[in-house]
């Protein structure tokens, strides 16, 4: 029996080498695609594209399922051509990642051409993130967010804060350089804080004025300068609801697109029950509110077309899946069922 053990063991471990191994060389070819612009050109030549129009992902429908393509460097020359545009629209594009077999995969924002074209030509949409959000598979929410973030970021700092000269992006996009005073940009994250309190039956949840109708969601805000995790969470629900909090706890962290490039960290918060009086600040909220469990589990079943009622009103819906907001909520559900 310890023969048989061991050798499970030893088979085991073998199988995590091979998938370590394949990871480790994956991440060591991105990194090569990054620093070598030579490379990464030829990787263009043979890669394939997610394309955007003005940020705006590329979709196709087929069926009742949302797929984001990707589009071939041949696909992309051909219908380039077709409109007649020059060969370095792929020297815009920015390297996302790459599959198992070191397939490169890359960004580009065709914004500039007529949209109406490349959709008819590929018989797709472009969409608005936030709705391919709600209806793309949950592999692909991830990496249309990063590519939109790192599009974005190019299209922002395309000139020196220091000096005012133009900025040159790397061939992979991995960074822009200012020549003139030797700056190099790289793309950076703002950290933010997301918290679901709770008074431990209950979990507030708040909207904006500028969420869709009945949306509700956690509470968040941005890391000042000098603070931790904890120091935001406790600042930001005592000025958006006036609860100070107790104790909180880690759940995820999430990468955020919107309004620019973010990184959601997720935490639950806990205030006495005691002193769950909500003083909301109307500068930043619309509303804020307690949800029992009840109704929280039956926000969790409607979808955003669901949430409206004959009389015009509308029912309390959550962030889709894809968000850690949602997850928070799934969680705080499964704390109070068990």
């Amino acid at each position: 029996m310890a023969a048989v053990y061991q050798a499970l063991h030893r088979r085991a471990s073998s199988l995590l080498c091979r998938l370590h191994s394949t990871y480790v060389r994956k991440m060591r070819y991105l990194n090569k695609l990054k620093e070598d612009d030579s490379l990464c050109r030829q990787a263009q030549a043979s890669g394939t594209f997610y394309l955007f129009h003005n940020l705006s992902p590329f979709l196709q429908e087929v069926g009742k399922k949302y797929l984001v393509p990707q589009i071939s460097a041949s696909e992309l020359r051909r219908i380039l051509e077709k409109l007649q545009e020059a060969e370095q629209w792929t020297e815009k594009s920015v390297l996302i990642g790459c599959s198992e077999e070191h397939i490169p995969h890359f960004a580009l924002d065709l914004g500039a051409l007529e949209k109406s074209v490349i959709e008819c030509e590929l018989q797709g949409s472009f969409t608005d993130l936030r709705k391919a959000f709600f209806v793309v598979d949950g592999k692909d929410s991830p990496l249309l967010a990063s590519a939109q973030s790192l599009l974005r970021w190019h299209d922002a700092h395309q000139y020196c804060s220091k000096s005012g000269q133009p900025t040159q992006k790397n061939t992979a996009g991995s960074k822009r350089v200012c020549h003139a005073s030797g700056i190099t940009y790289y793309p950076q994250m703002s950290p933010v804080v997301i918290a679901l309190v709770s008074d431990g039956s209950r979990c507030l949840l708040a909207r904006q004025p500028s969420f869709p109708p009945g949306m509700y969601t956690a509470l968040s805000g941005f890391c000042d300068m000098g603070e931790n995790v904890e120091d935001t969470v406790r600042r930001e629900v005592a000025e958006e609801v006036g609860l100070e909090v107790e104790s909180l706890r880690y759940s995820a962290s999430q990468h955020w697109p919107f309004p620019s490039s973010s990184l959601m960290i997720a935490c639950h918060a806990l205030v006495r029950a005691q002193q769950a009086e909500i003083s909301m600040d109307c500068l930043e909220l619309e509303e804020a509110r307690w949800f029992g469990l009840e109704e929280i589990v039956e926000g969790l079943k409607r979808e955003p077309g669901s949430s409206k009622q004959d009389d015009g009103s509308v029912l309390p819906w959550f962030p889709p899946k894809r968000a850690v907001a949602h997850q928070l909520i799934c969680e705080w559900v499964k704390q109070q069922s068990a």
